[in-house]
């Protein structure tokens, strides 16, 4: 009896060991899914509590661990409201991640911890906050006339609205016939668009087009891209996702993305250093990291550091009235074109609307002629699934005549079940966001279709928001 006493306790005295030994390699070497995890946590949390106004521990159950990843549900967040920083620790404990409130520009990951870099890569106060009118929609937020009653109809019905919908808005003709929002949500709250956000990046380059900065076949883009591979590729190999570039584009593990995101605070530097797998023009690779290069790229032909900062704001947002759109840093200075705009249901509806009407608004061409129909052209590479803008053609697989869609139709897509559909023929632009993760199977093509089934038949002329003017759009 004594013997087996002895066993077990020195058994005990090695369980203790090895969990002490565990915790310290924790602490001092956390692996990096642990660093990705905290790290995710930590930039959710601070975007929606000090964009979006939430309640930090609303979003990290809801947004953070709700989604279905055990390890997240380990993750625990505190927000520094006199600094504007929040910090994440596996059990509270382990692998601390960082995020930094940057005032009007959003937040920021700040993986090493060094916020003393991070407030210097942004040295410029933030554009001034535009202030939005009680106008109707789009030139202010009122709604105007009542909703169409057969779309707030299907807006209602939960297998096309899909899970943990947060907003959705239809715009008819110019004008909001319908929206309808989650539980907690509403016209007024910011939400992200993830991946959606790369064709708002690509339009802001097309800005620079119009001003004659920067064209498609533009190479030798970056001063560390020589004369090798890396220096032929052009604007337009990046555009349409052919760059050539190797890049890890899974989330189910820590993959070039995920790095990219949050553990590296230069977020260009991964997509920038990486090697070729293919001549440029012909691989199709979906890629985080190539619209990162491309904020590298317009920020670096704006003209100055701080023109820089301001021109999402001075090209694009303030022209088209998007009064709540924020678009967001990496630690090192460089937009987040990947990723980070948060906007209101209506903003991003302004946006679609702005695409619709071939990038002209008020009156005025804001995007070259020609640029939204790169937006609503395939490549060949992508098998007709991706377009020449950072737009797509056939998102989640299935083109849209598959669908019964009109041909003309093309979509932003975005993480997490984020979608806006654009019918030229229509005059119909469909904005769906919420928290839908893909395993899910969310699709958004039936609740487009169920809405183009339910518009008037009459043939009523395409209004252009924000102008009493009608303009045809350009193919």
């Amino acid at each position: 009896m004594r013997y087996v006493l002895r066993v077990l306790k020195a058994l005990a005295l090695l369980l203790v060991l090895l969990v002490i030994a565990g915790a310290g390699w924790l602490y001092v070497r956390p692996p990096e899914l642990l660093r990705v995890g905290d790290g995710y946590a930590a930039k959710i949390v601070c975007s929606n509590v000090f964009i979006a106004g939430r309640d930090a521990d609303e979003v990290l159950h809801d947004d953070v661990q709700a989604p279905g990843n055990p390890l997240l549900r380990l993750m625990r967040v505190s927000v520094d409201r006199d600094n504007d920083r929040v910090t994440a620790r596996f059990m509270a404990l382990f692998a601390p991640s960082y995020a930094l409130y940057r005032n009007g520009l959003g937040c920021t990951a700040v993986p090493d911890g060094d916020f003393e870099a991070a407030a210097k890569a942004v040295p410029f106060d933030a554009p001034p906050r535009m202030e939005a009118s009680e106008a109707v929609w789009p030139e202010g937020e009122g709604v105007g006339t009542q909703p169409d009653g057969k779309i707030a109809a299907l807006l209602a019905d939960a297998r096309l609205a899909g899970p943990a919908m947060r907003a959705i808005v239809v715009v008819h003709n110019g004008r909001i016939a319908a929206e309808a929002y989650g539980p907690g949500f509403s016209a007024k709250t910011p939400l992200v668009g993830w991946s959606m956000t790369k064709t708002v990046n690509a339009a802001i380059l097309g800005r620079l087009m119009l001003d004659g900065k920067i064209a498609f076949d533009d190479d030798h883009l970056l001063a560390q891209w020589k004369d090798d591979g890396h220096a032929r590729i052009k604007v337009s190999d990046l555009l349409g996702m052919e760059s050539g570039l190797v890049f890890n584009e899974d989330y189910g593990e820590v993959a070039d993305v995920t790095r990219m995101l949050y553990l590296d605070p230069d977020m260009v530097s991964l997509p920038a250093n990486a090697p070729m797998e293919a001549a440029p023009g012909q691989r199709f690779r979906y890629s985080s990291g190539t619209a990162m290069l491309l904020s590298r790229i317009w920020m670096d032909r704006v003209g100055n550091a701080q023109a820089a900062f301001s021109y999402p704001h001075d090209a694009l947002f303030a022209p088209l009235g998007m009064t709540s759109a924020v678009f967001e840093l990496d630690a090192r200075g460089t937009f987040a074109g990947s990723s980070y705009i948060y906007a209101t249901g209506h903003d991003w509806a302004r946006f679609g609307q702005f695409l619709l009407q071939d990038g002209v608004w008020n009156g005025q061409r804001l995007l070259p002629e020609g640029f939204v129909g790169a937006m609503r052209t395939p490549t060949v590479a992508s098998n007709g699934r991706y377009t020449q803008g950072q737009a797509w053609l056939a998102p989640g697989g299935g083109s849209s005549t598959s669908y019964g869609l009109p041909e003309d139709t093309f979509w932003l897509s975005g993480h997490d079940g984020q979608s806006m559909a654009i019918v030229p023929s229509a005059g119909l632009v469909v904005v769906r966001l919420g928290l839908t993760p893909g395993w899910l199977g969310y699709q958004p093509q039936p609740l487009l279709k169920a809405i183009l089934a339910a518009l008037p038949q009459a043939g009523e002329p395409l209004q252009q928001a924000g102008s009493q003017q009608q303009t045809e759009a350009q193919p």
